[in-house]
């Protein structure tokens, strides 16, 4: 691996403030593909300072590079997430990224009293997250949505019952593809998390609640670490009462220390990776714990192997 280097800078998304009860993350990822020819690829994979979900704060201490550093160009999409350009070259091709954050420490604000905002009353830059997009077919799931969870009052009481329902209904386990859609992995009722956060998002568009797919580092701060090798997370955000509020049906309980990475109206606007071509990935590793006091980038990560 070439030695790490300073990622170019971007455009922070918000300036946050002080943020109440940090905690600091280390997070990060390897990648080695194997390319048979020069080709064009996106990665999602680069956090930003951000105001997130409910208020939450996360801002980027150190972060670096890794690998084949060189020739990256980055822009940020409509989403307002930085995405990284590469022309990997033939032969094996490994990059990565390595930071530190600080975030809030607070598990999810469980806010049970919000109410539904009405689609009349809705600001115009939500209305795109109750369409169907790619991979969350949301007109096909809207006879059930609407049977199973119409009658529920108040909007945090119906997205919290969606994800009441999709965790004790779906099994956690392999078994859907990159093009499994969401009611595809409803119908199956068997998901990982990029199929519950579909489904997820899917039953509340269907509602006339906007909702978008969201990825990012989740480590295990204040629960029995998981012996599982860590891998990247999704999980979903819905405008209630004025603001983007975090569920994750995967997991269904509060979390603290949530790295975000992306957003988007699902997987296919925040894949960690795209090519324009053949690469085959042949190695993966991510890494999110929380970071002891004077840790730095120069101390080695001790990330879990996938």
């Amino acid at each position: 691996m070439a030695p790490p280097e300073s990622l170019p800078a971007v455009p922070d998304h918000a300036e946050p403030g002080a943020i109440e009860n940090p905690v600091r993350v280390r997070a990060g990822f390897s990648l080695t593909f194997e390319v048979p020819f020069p080709t064009p690829m996106l990665f999602v994979v680069q956090p930003s300072d951000r105001l997130g979900a409910t208020g939450t704060r996360q801002r980027i201490l150190a972060q670096r590079t890794l690998g084949a550093a060189e020739g990256i160009h980055t822009y940020t999409d409509m989403h307002g997430n930085t995405i990284w350009r590469a022309l990997a070259q033939p032969g094996t091709f490994t990059l990565g990224h390595d930071l530190i954050a600080e975030i809030t420490r607070h598990p999810d604000p469980q806010l049970h009293g919000l109410r539904k905002t009405p689609v009349e009353e809705l600001p115009d830059e939500t209305i795109g997250y109750l369409l169907p997009s790619r991979y969350v077919d949301s007109d096909l799931v809207s006879a059930e949505a609407w049977e199973r969870f119409g009658h529920i009052q108040g909007g945090w009481a119906q997205v919290q019952a969606i994800s009441d329902y999709l965790y004790g209904e779906c099994v956690y386990g392999y078994g859907s593809t990159s093009t499994t859609t969401a009611k595809q992995a409803f119908d199956s009722r068997r998901a990982v998390c990029r199929d519950f956060a579909h489904m997820g998002v899917a039953f509340c568009r269907a509602l006339n609640i906007p909702a978008r797919y969201v990825c990012g580092y989740m480590p295990d701060i204040d629960i029995v670490p998981d012996p599982v090798p860590m891998d990247f997370h999704a999980w979903f955000e819905v405008f209630l009462d004025g603001q983007w509020r975090t569920f994750d049906a995967r997991h269904n309980r509060p979390r603290a220390g949530r790295v975000l990475i992306a957003q988007g109206r699902d997987a296919s606007d925040v894949a960690f990776t795209t090519t324009f071509g053949s690469a085959r990935l042949t190695h993966m590793k991510v890494w999110a714990d929380e970071a002891p006091p004077g840790m730095t980038l120069d101390t080695p990560p001790n990330p879990r192997i996938f």
